[in-house]
């Protein structure tokens, strides 16, 4: 039974403020969970099971899967779908549940089809606190992806964010009949490898992201500009603060690479202004 016929069967009609688009190509799902390379006797976390097709899929290469629904109308679907497997369902709001109390503290995976319009919700959620995932293979929006593996000259708040965590690499591009209902954007499966330790070495990660969240406040001015705005410093301090940390003032937040965001992060550690 097709997706559309399941979701007929129960009454159930996909809702686009929830963004689902349900990835149905069976190809294109086995490729998705062997892009996971799950270990043996793995726990895997999915967000937004949808109507169970990569979920019963994981099922079979993973010890444990945990699978998150919002939707109520499709507990019981799934409940039925999943019956007699090793798949927990819990009915919950993902952006509201605590990660390290779902996976019980175990080493885990997320291998995902997420609604694109909280994807980057869901890496802050996942990647902002521990316990981290060892790996994320996720079915996001194909600018969204390429913004993700941008490198310096291109960088966003949400590439420095996920690039200081892990590494990000598109590991397949998908058609839109992969879906139903299609997608009105193109699409693409994100792989981040995420570190045992974070790429560079910082003197705090909440100093960290706070001189990055300050340099991309205002992404459109020069450092010395945003800086000054973005940590409430005066434009000497700033100045100091880039000289300090071997940059330009009159470069733009995108074009710095984690190592300059690191640098600054230091020299803001040591002015203590």
């Amino acid at each position: 039974m097709n997706d559309r016929q399941l979701l007929e069967q129960y009454a159930i009609t996909p809702k686009k403020s929830l963004g689902q688009n349900f990835l149905h190509d069976p190809n294109v799902l086995e490729k998705i969970v062997a892009l996971a390379e799950l270990p043996p006797g793995a726990t895997v976390l999915e967000i937004g099971p949808g109507t169970g097709n990569l979920t019963r899929i994981l099922a079979r290469h993973a010890a444990h899967v945990i699978a998150v629904e919002l939707d109520d109308r499709l507990l019981p679907l799934l409940a039925t779908e999943l019956a007699n497997t090793n798949v927990e369902l819990v009915h919950a709001d993902f952006l509201t549940v605590n990660v390290g109390e779902l996976v019980a503290d175990t080493p885990y995976s997320v291998v995902a089809n997420v609604p694109y319009y909280i994807t980057s919700a869901i890496l802050r959620h996942l990647l902002d606190h521990p316990p981290r995932p060892q790996r994320l293979v996720m079915t996001v929006q194909r600018e969204v992806a390429e913004r993700l593996v941008a490198q310096p000259g291109d960088m966003s708040l949400l590439a420095v964010s996920v690039q200081f965590f892990g590494q990000p690499q598109i590991a397949m591009r998908l058609n839109p009949a992969a879906f139903w209902p299609r997608p009105d954007v193109e699409s693409a499966v994100l792989r981040v490898d995420v570190y045992d330790q974070p790429m560079v070495n910082v003197p705090d990660e909440r100093l960290f992201f706070r001189v990055v969240k300050a340099g991309f406040a205002q992404k459109r001015k020069q450092l010395r500009n945003a800086l000054s705005a973005g940590l409430g410093i005066n434009k000497t301090q700033a100045d100091h603060l880039l000289d300090t940390a071997g940059i330009e003032a009159q470069r733009r937040a995108e074009t710095l690479s984690l190592v300059e965001w690191a640098r600054l992060a230091f020299a803001l550690a040591d002015s203590n202004p």
